[in-house]
């Protein structure tokens, strides 16, 4: 408690937005684990600035965590409550948003957004309902699938966003992007193929998730054009209405049950694991200044491949060759989809 632009109609912008897509995915993208970005732009404020070199080890590592920590909850200490966390993520990131406007100069930003109430049910509310409906499935996924096939599907995201874009005629098909699109396709299908432990009702899950969290994406473009948030000013509008959302979810899908839980579980557990998800969306404001867009590709890779190492260690998640030969095609295609989009 998660992708990381603009959909113009001429070709230079269509590059351009594609561009800031993948960014927008990798700055917040296990988001759908950690309340990812809904937008992600530079504002006319100075933020302050830390180099590649420093922040992206730091965003690894919280991201990571955030993800390792949740399947922790969900499977080791059997806290199965998925709608349940990620209400309780935001609500922590609706208050720590604003503790954080009130005493750093962090959430600077809010004060050049303007929000009427025409564009509040025009296009927060609806941007929240995907925003709830991803985390929502993303997170409901680790109750059936291990957390390094999740990753091996998470590859899937640009295709979603772009087989989008093409379907409503916001981007034009072309030949090189739909060469990359079957790549990356072929490399998700190996590994499905390669994984033991398929589950058909975890795979539509997350594959929901998927799609749902590039609807997103995409609604975020042509909803919100022109208007600046960075990943903490768009959690400072997003956490309350969504956590509102998520509160009115809960009676029909978990019920009493997980308030019940709370104590066995602890409550410094899940206090803990809200501060992980919220740190690591202050380290996203970092991250977007820290690089090009090609450096938090590769660092995205890195963070993956070290979180399907980690699965396997700590989770003893299994791990075929097929499915090391399939995620290796859907990388490559990954990255020449982030260096397609920077020409």
């Amino acid at each position: 408690m998660a992708n990381e632009k603009d959909y113009a109609h001429v070709s230079t912008d269509v590059e351009e937005k594609r561009d800031q897509m993948l960014e927008v995915e990798l700055e917040k993208e296990d988001k759908q684990e950690a309340l990812p970005s809904p937008v992600s732009a530079q504002t006319q404020r100075s933020k302050p600035k830390l180099s590649a070199a420093a922040i992206i080890p730091v965003w690894i590592v919280l991201s990571s965590s955030v993800i390792i920590y949740n399947n922790y909850l969900y499977n080791t200490l059997d806290f199965k409550f998925p709608v349940f966390l990620v209400t309780w993520h935001l609500t922590f990131a609706a208050i720590g948003t604003r503790v954080l406007q009130r005493t750093t100069s962090l959430l600077d930003g809010a004060k050049d957004v303007r929000i009427s109430k025409d564009m509040f049910l025009r296009s927060i509310l609806p941007i929240g309902l995907l925003f709830s409906a991803s985390l929502i499935l993303s997170n409901t996924a680790y109750l059936y699938l291990s957390v390094a096939y999740i990753q091996m599907l998470k590859a899937f995201t640009p295709v979603a966003i772009l087989l989008i874009s093409w379907t409503f005629k916001l981007q034009d098909p072309n030949k090189k992007l739909a060469v990359i699109i079957l790549m990356i396709s072929c490399g998700v299908a190996l590994a499905s193929k390669g994984e033991l432990r398929f589950d058909p009702i975890g795979f539509l899950t997350q594959a929901a998730a998927v799609a749902f969290e590039a609807s997103r994406l995409v609604m975020i473009q042509i909803l919100l054009h022109g208007l600046k948030m960075d990943p903490l000013v768009s959690l400072h509008y997003y956490a309350p209405v969504c956590a509102l959302i998520n509160l009115l979810v809960i009676p029909f899908t978990e019920g009493l049950a997980p308030f019940m839980e709370v104590m066995r579980v602890g409550p410094w557990i899940l206090v803990s694991n809200a501060c992980v998800a919220f740190l690591l969306n202050i380290a996203a404001v970092f991250l977007v200044g820290a690089g090009s867009g090609l450096v938090l590709t590769l660092a995205g890779v890195f963070k993956d491949i070290l979180l399907i190492t980690g699965s396997v260690l700590i989770f003893g998640s299994l791990i075929t060759p097929l499915q090391v030969i399939g995620y290796s095609i859907a990388l490559a295609g990954l990255i020449l989809y982030k260096t397609a989009g920077s020409k």
